[in-house]
């Protein structure tokens, strides 16, 4: 137990020490080539960027770049590799790639686990069955990934769900300062009302056990509207063909053709 506590002090004072140096920088823009070995990765990984145009490609490679600029990637008993940092940009960018100016600024740090944890962040013991989350408290501005998850996020696209996708609608959740399931930030004010009124009726159908989507969905409007956005950049065909009506909000919240892959505006 004493063992335990040490190590949560020595953790959160190297988060603080690495927050301090984070926030005391500017913000950056690549100024490098994409590396090749970083498009490999990309083409090999990631099939929302394999479907994009080749002028959109370029801007995925930019914003991963920028991303890893601005923002830290560590590992906590676990090694990070390029392919990890790839991986954690790659869930950043997707939900966000129409919009060319966002930022986020309620993140500072991603911390990589080497397996699933419990609420004081163990990966031994019992309770561990977290495997990610948006910090708060002493945790505000920073995101904790299994690492196994983040790369099963992206080699199963087949079961509806991206753990690091998720923990990132978090945060653009979380950027009008409340997690509740409603993106101010990025829905306009007329679809506020039918957006929440569609979440209480799938929330209700879950429930009821009538909806294909992740029961974990049901915990509240937050998780919802995580958990559909996982559904939607993983299987938009298959949400659009049983959920039409949650993909075309979804359409205009992320501002996004899923099922075309393509942008409905460009810039």
């Amino acid at each position: 137990m004493v063992g335990n506590t040490i190590a949560i002090l020595v953790l959160i004072a190297s988060i603080w020490v690495i927050s301090k140096s984070i926030r005391g920088k500017k913000w950056q823009e690549p100024k490098r080539l994409f590396p090749p070995d970083w498009r490999k990765i990309l083409e090999e990984k990631v099939i929302f960027y394999k479907s994009l145009t080749p002028k959109n490609k370029k801007l995925f490679e930019h914003k991963v770049q920028e991303f890893l600029l601005n923002y830290k990637i560590i590992g906590i008993d676990v090694a990070v590799t390029i392919t990890d940092k790839i991986l954690v940009a790659s869930s950043a960018i997707i939900p966000i790639f129409a919009f060319p100016n966002w930022r986020y600024n309620n993140l500072e740090l991603v911390q990589l686990y080497p397996d699933m944890f419990n609420e004081n962040f163990e990966t031994e013991g019992k309770g561990r069955r977290t495997l990610g989350m948006v910090g708060t408290g002493f945790m505000n501005g920073r995101m904790i990934l299994s690492k196994p998850a983040l790369h099963h996020g992206f080699s199963n696209e087949s079961d509806k769900k991206n753990t690091a996708i998720h923990e990132f609608v978090h945060l653009i959740d979380k950027s009008d300062t409340v997690i509740d399931g409603i993106p101010e930030r990025l829905l306009e004010k007329q679809y506020s009302i039918p957006w929440l009124d569609l979440m209480n009726q799938e929330i209700e159908m879950i429930y009821n056990k009538k909806s294909d989507i992740n029961p974990y969905g049901a915990t509240n409007r937050a998780e919802f509207f995580a958990v559909i956005s996982e559904y939607f950049f993983e299987r938009p065909q298959l949400l659009k063909r049983k959920h039409p009506e949650l993909y075309k909000m979804l359409e205009e919240i992320f501002n996004q053709k899923m099922t075309s892959r393509k942008l409905k505006k460009f810039w």
